[in-house]
Formats: C-alpha cells, structure tokens, sequence
C-alpha cells in the first residue's frame, strides 16, 4: 500500500504560480512511476504529467508543456508539480498518483495507476 497526500492548491490569478505537493509513505518511493492528473468541473480526468522511478524521464501532457514542471526528491518520497503562467483553464483538482511500472517508464494511462491521493484545489481567476 502506498498513501499519497497533496497539498499546494489554492486561489491564484491568471499568469500566478503554485507549486503542488505529493508525500508519499508505505511502499519504497522509488519504486513507483508518479503521475499528476486533474479534473475540472464537468469534465473527464485527465493526464497533466508523468516521472520516470529516477527523475530521469519525464513526460508532459502539450496543453501545459513550457509552464508546468514534474520532478520527485526520492529521499523525501515527494513528488512535485511546478505551475507556472497559470490559465483559468488550469482550473481543476489536482491528484497525484502511484503506478508500478515494468522498468519504471513512465506513462499517461491513469488505468495503470493504482494508488491515488486525495486531490488539492486549484482555481485560476481571469
């Protein structure tokens, strides 16, 4: 069992940046991929951002390529989204998550994901 908690959202304005959270504890850190994934009012969850077991490799979904940052510190078994030039379109609730992966490739499949925080509030005014 692994146990994700975030922390990090907020009210921000347009063009504003936040940095979110993930503490993990239970299972070895390391051995997970992590994804960032959100969901806004009346839409489906999707994909924001995957790392590699190592920090390596990471990919980013395209709407928040240049803006927003994955990266983990394995000795504080924390994973962190950096959010910069925020739009009100990044509006949404943000959840971390868990996956064990073959060789640790990252990946956007939230299917493969199988543990999952509780998600952290992020509103972006105009």
């Amino acid at each position: 069992q692994v146990q994700l908690a975030e922390s990090g959202g907020g009210l921000v304005q347009a063009g504003d940046s936040l940095r979110l959270s993930c503490a993990a504890s239970g299972r070895t850190f390391s051995n997970y991929v992590m994804g960032w994934f959100r969901q806004a009012p009346g839409k489906e969850r999707e994909f924001v951002a995957t790392i590699s077991w190592s920090g390596g490799t990471t990919y980013h979904t395209d709407s928040v390529k240049g803006r927003f940052t994955i990266s983990r510190d394995n000795a504080k078994n924390t994973v962190y989204l950096q959010m910069n030039s925020l739009k009100p379109e990044d509006t949404a609730v943000y959840y971390c998550a868990a996956a064990l992966q073959i060789a640790g490739i990252p990946t956007p499949d939230a299917k493969k994901y199988s543990y999952w925080g509780q998600g952290t509030q992020v509103t972006v005014s105009s």
